[in-house]
């Protein structure tokens, strides 16, 4: 079988599951058309009115498909690289987190999908203001935005055997991005010790709010 960039994959035969009886991946396969001129038309489409109301669409699961999104934001099908990124954007449209599962939903179908870290990549960011007044506002991967604050905090998560801060920033509908490394070293260049619920952290202000990312104690 060649690769999605070369052509579009075979189409399994029809399954019944849960009562949703279909050809197999039969919107993704939709999604799947070769030409860039669909591709575009196709993405679109799905974002022109801004991201469709997955929140809302609770269809019937129609199983597991050969998807996964890597820790560094590729998109893999069948084992390859997604190499298109309209194609991509298109997918993290109708993304939906669901405990700790995720998959992709269309008002008649769900399809589970893996994830090895978090759905989205946060890849840069704008800064306006400074200290206390500062406002970042976060770009991904997938050209979602979303401005550090209330609605979309920040979260950091400490490897287990090195100690190293991993920051993830709330996007949309439970949906996390892991801040890339570039962007990371960024975000310390601009953070600050600050006393927070009685311990004094090294971290970010955006929008009026403090993000702890490591103690002060912790720092040479």
């Amino acid at each position: 079988m060649r690769p999605l960039t070369d052509a579009v994959p075979r189409v399994p035969a029809p399954c019944v599951h849960n009562g949703c009886a279909r050809p197999q991946d039969r919107y993704i396969e939709r999604m799947l058309d070769p030409t860039a001129d669909t591709l575009a038309a196709a993405a679109k489409s799905a974002s022109k009115k801004g991201p469709p109301p997955v929140h809302l669409w609770n269809p019937p699961f129609c199983g597991d498909i050969d998807m996964r999104i890597a820790r560094d934001g590729t998109w893999f099908y069948l084992g390859t690289p997604i190499g298109r990124a309209p194609l991509v954007k298109l997918f993290s449209l109708i993304l939906k987190r669901e405990g700790d599962d995720y998959f992709l939903v269309t008002p008649v179908e769900k399809v589970g999908i893996r994830v090895d870290d978090a759905p989205l990549l946060a890849i840069d960011f704008d800064a306006e203001g400074r200290g206390e007044d500062q406002t970042l506002t976060f770009t991904t991967k997938t050209e979602d935005t979303a401005t550090l604050g209330a609605d979309h905090p920040l979260r950091v998560e400490r490897d287990h055997d090195s100690g190293e801060p991993a920051p993830y920033i709330l996007i949309r509908a439970n949906l996390w991005a892991l801040v890339d490394r570039k962007s990371f070293y960024r975000l310390v260049d601009l953070g600050c010790h600050h006393r927070h619920d009685g311990q004094d952290w090294f971290g970010i202000w955006s929008a009026g709010q403090f993000f702890p990312v490591i103690p002060s104690s912790e720092l040479p």
